[in-house]
């Protein structure tokens, strides 16, 4: 484990300085964020039939469905009106306004395009049950964390842009039922991740001042990136190896 994380956990360390606060923090993302997940080469890598992508997209879009919601009750509970005003777009990023879509129509066009019933991903029922808890665990962290804790667990945007630009290269590459229409979100994201990283992580570097503040944005990142692992560890138990699908979820043809 990163020597500042275990410097974080100690309650009788001083507090680090914003510049050690932001290295343990990164160095969560190089050991633990989700592009090092096997399943994740198997996709970019071409490894993945037809009926494997659409299951991972269809669980995906839980997962994008609920970002706006959880960034809602982010905003209903701050008094900081600096930060309610630049965490709103995040909700119109995702939901849209009368000018953008939005990343969740992004996201079915994506799903349109690999041929699934937009219906039957946005009721969700073909889902994975551990996508859709592990989604609902984010959720209500965001929720009842602290404002401060809320707000670093959106820091795995740090580390989204090399994930992004690694699968548009690889599904292009690998898949013929993959074209410019479907990889639109990831493009979007490219700008909307670092924008909305660097704001959370001025943030964070500002109010954790304490060891006891640090040694929660550390532990509320770690959460971050084990809801995101949890549910490609489903995807992978489910569709790759042993290939058990659960009863109601979805099957590829």
């Amino acid at each position: 484990m990163n020597k500042h994380f275990i410097l974080a956990l100690d309650t009788g360390s001083a507090p680090m300085s914003p510049a050690d606060l932001e290295t343990a923090l990164r160095a969560i993302g190089t050991e633990r964020y989700h592009d090092l997940h096997p399943f994740h080469d198997l996709l970019h890598g071409g490894h993945l039939d037809k009926g494997q992508v659409q299951a991972w997209a269809l669980n995906r879009y839980c997962y994008q469905a609920a970002i706006p919601r959880k960034d809602a009750s982010l905003i209903g509970r701050c008094e900081d009106r600096e930060l309610r005003r630049e965490w709103l777009h995040r909700v119109t990023d995702h939901d849209g306004n009368c000018e953008d879509p939005g990343g969740i129509e992004r996201w079915l066009i994506l799903t349109d395009g690999l041929g699934l019933d937009r219906d039957y991903v946005v009721s969700q029922q073909g889902a994975l049950s551990t996508t859709r808890f592990a989604v609902e665990a984010y959720v209500r962290f965001v929720r009842e964390k602290s404002l401060l804790e809320a707000v670093a667990s959106s820091l795995t945007e740090l580390f989204a842009p090399s994930i992004h630009r690694r699968r548009i290269a690889g599904m292009l590459k690998n898949y013929s039922f993959i074209d410019e229409t479907v990889v639109a979100y990831f493009r979007r994201r490219l700008d909307q991740a670092p924008r909305d990283a660097q704001f959370a992580l001025d943030y964070v570097k500002r109010h954790a001042v304490t060891v006891e503040q640090q040694r929660a944005v550390l532990a509320a990142l770690t959460f971050k990136t084990e809801v995101l692992w949890a549910q490609l560890d489903a995807l992978h138990y489910a569709y790759v190896t042993p290939g058990n699908i659960p009863p109601g979820a979805f099957r590829p043809d």
